[in-house]
């Protein structure tokens, strides 16, 4: 099994908050008013790529806030455009919230990076299947609300072309529902992983793998079982320490097993 091992750059979030993060608004609020700036973004979006690459990651999933949909200019995205290929990077997936009417401007921006895939929430996937259809494109529903798989395969319904789920294993955890049997129920429809832990059932409060209660090992023999080759993502978003060596320690233990 070979599978491309991505780092997310939202476990940066609460990177601009100085690792003092209120909730998830303020982190992402502060990104956004820090990476926004035509004159330093590629100042400052180079700097995010070359701590990513430094961990020895090639492939990174693009949270909205370091290159947001709502005011990323034709300067913006080209400046993104040549800093990923210095830096040697890939975009997996792009990671956001496709709000009504915004479907148009998400692709804009995955297409500009290089991605035929976003992931993340959607308050109505299936009002932009037409669009993602159109314009080649796939959204993986990432589940935070969802108590259980059935809800996202409503969500999917007759869409199934373009509209998968992007798991996230924190998540189940934090809906008391076991991941690695999320893996096995949504097996076809699986778009993307994000491979993230919590340190209680019925919480959201994330941590290294092993640190908490998502069996890691467990979820990763379901993405074997179902026969998954696609993207696993190393995902690890606190909010009040730096999860950079954490990171570089999941990276290995997750090459070593792919």
């Amino acid at each position: 099994m070979t599978n491309v091992v991505s780092f997310m750059t939202a476990n940066y979030v609460a990177q601009q908050t100085g690792y003092a993060m209120d909730d998830w608004p303020h982190g992402d609020r502060t990104t956004q008013e820090w990476f926004a700036p035509l004159t330093t973004f590629p100042e400052r979006f180079g700097v995010l790529l070359s701590d990513v690459r430094a961990l020895g990651f090639d492939a990174i999933d693009l949270w909205a806030a370091h290159l947001h949909h709502s005011w990323a200019t034709a300067e913006h995205l080209a400046a993104a455009q040549e800093l990923l290929e210095q830096h040697g990077l890939t975009v997996t997936s792009y990671a956001v919230r496709v709000g009504t009417d915004e479907a148009e401007s998400v692709c804009d921006v995955a297409a500009a990076v290089g991605t035929t895939l976003i992931g993340g929430l959607a308050p109505d996937p299936r009002n932009a299947a037409p669009v993602l259809r159109e314009r080649g494109m796939r959204l993986g529903i990432e589940n935070h609300a969802e108590r259980t798989p059935q809800e996202i395969l409503e969500q999917i319904g007759d869409d199934a072309d373009v509209l998968g789920t992007t798991i996230d294993t924190g998540w189940w955890a934090t809906q008391e529902y076991d991941a690695a049997r999320a893996i096995d129920e949504l097996h076809e429809h699986v778009f993307h992983v994000h491979l993230n832990d919590v340190f209680k059932a019925g919480e959201h409060e994330p941590c290294a793998w092993g640190d908490g209660v998502v069996p890691i090992d467990e979820c990763l023999e379901a993405l074997r079982r179902i026969g998954y080759d696609g993207v696993i993502t190393v995902e690890y978003e606190p909010a009040n320490v730096d999860p950079t060596e954490a990171c570089r320690t999941m990276l290995a233990r997750l090459r070593a097993w792919v």
